[in-house]
């Protein structure tokens, strides 16, 4: 394996997030497993939140959203921009010309970006979209110019928001009595997402921006097909199949991999920033997260107890503003506290990866063990 040496040119970073891929999907989709088998693959990559706003300011900040403020569907406003500098930030203060296309304003901090798009996901046709917006990264790039591009594609989102979340409540019989209805539904939308993924891939190619280009492609958490009831979609619960997610991260510096250890995705952050030997602010607030570049190099690595949170909305109409749903997570264990109803749920994962069994309050000290990690994550 390669080590990384840094290029006297800095390499440019290629951000895309296909919001709300399901890990079971993409293990299995020989689409991704081409893109998985040209890079490090990280398929036990665990988001700080079910869903999208507060799982992509904690991707871009290196930061928990308990710390950095955007810790609710309506936080996003309460990014501590003081307190914590962005991926973003970072490379627009080195230089980099920064681009983002999002389908919200309130989904990433718009600080640091030359040009910050929102687009309408009901209307937009985003195969042609960002196909086009990678005509103006190549000419970034021949100009010597190096660039940060995010992308969002809400293909699945839109089709979950539209025949999902306005159709069903999280405690319909209709819903969860139709599994196999509900998980085609999904897979017609994950199609869809396959095919923008190739062609970006494709425009990739086609451009010569590989071999220039770190690339990182992750989903912000997966989407429910009904194994839990209570949950339509995302964002009420803390299981794998919303939390536990992939993370491709391609560079001409490294040769390809599987790493299986559990990383978070507050990992990548300081993993790119390290990548490109760009020194963190002291004037900041520590980070969440650290370099997996180690990890990727081979040297020893202790895996990190991984902490999501989200706000169950139960049977109202909104979720509410502070998170009641709180999880602890190792390659083994995970540990749930339901503040909304004082229940606890602890999960062997080796044994249990559906989370089926709840062995909480049968005396095992591992209980006690995640719950006290628990407090120590969700009072930083």
């Amino acid at each position: 394996m390669k080590s990384f040496e840094l290029d006297m040119k800095r390499k440019n970073l290629i951000i895309i997030l296909i919001d709300g891929v399901r890990l079971d999907r993409a293990l299995q989709s020989e689409v991704f497993k081409r893109l998985a088998s040209k890079s490090i693959s990280f398929p036990q990559t665990i988001t700080y939140a079910p869903y999208t706003n507060s799982a992509v300011h904690a991707l871009i900040s290196g930061s928990y959203g308990n710390r950095n403020g955007c810790n609710s569907y309506w936080h996003s406003i309460n990014f501590k921009r003081e307190f914590f500098k962005t991926l973003t930030e970072y490379l627009h203060d080195v230089g980099y010309y920064t681009y983002a296309d999002v389908h919200s304003d309130l989904v990433l901090p718009n600080s640091g970006f030359d040009e910050y798009m929102v687009f309408d996901e009901s209307l937009v046709d985003l195969k042609q979209r960002h196909s086009n917006l990678f005509e103006k990264m190549k000419a970034k790039n021949e100009e010597n110019q190096n660039f940060f591009l995010y992308l969002h594609y809400s293909g699945i989102h839109t089709g979950i928001m539209n025949s999902v979340l306005k159709a069903y409540n999280n405690y319909s019989e209709e819903y969860f009595a139709n599994r196999k209805f509900n998980e085609k539904r999904y897979d017609d939308l994950f199609r869809m997402a396959e095919e923008y993924i190739e062609m970006l891939g494709k425009k990739i190619s086609d451009f010569n921006l590989w071999k220039d280009s770190i690339v990182l492609i992750t989903s912000d958490h997966g989407i429910s097909v009904g194994e839990k009831f209570g949950e339509r979609a995302y964002g009420a619960f803390c299981y794998d199949y919303t939390i536990k997610t992939f993370a491709y991260y391609i560079s001409s510096d490294f040769e390809p991999k599987e790493i299986q250890g559990q990383v978070r995705h507050v990992d990548f952050m300081p993993t790119i920033l390290d990548h490109l030997d760009i020194e963190l602010d002291k004037n900041f607030k520590p980070l969440d997260g650290v370099s997996l570049i180690p990890l990727i190099n081979g040297k020893p690595f202790d895996e990190k107890i991984a902490y999501t949170e989200t706000a169950n909305p139960l049977d109202a109409n909104a979720p509410p503003k502070k998170p009641n749903t709180k999880s602890v997570r190792t390659s083994k264990w995970k540990f749930i506290l339901n503040e909304y109803n004082n229940s606890r749920e602890l999960y062997d994962l080796e044994n249990d990866p559906d989370e089926l069994e709840n062995i909480a309050g049968n005396g095992l000290e591992m209980e006690e063990v995640l719950f006290n990690e628990l407090n120590k994550l969700q009072k930083i």
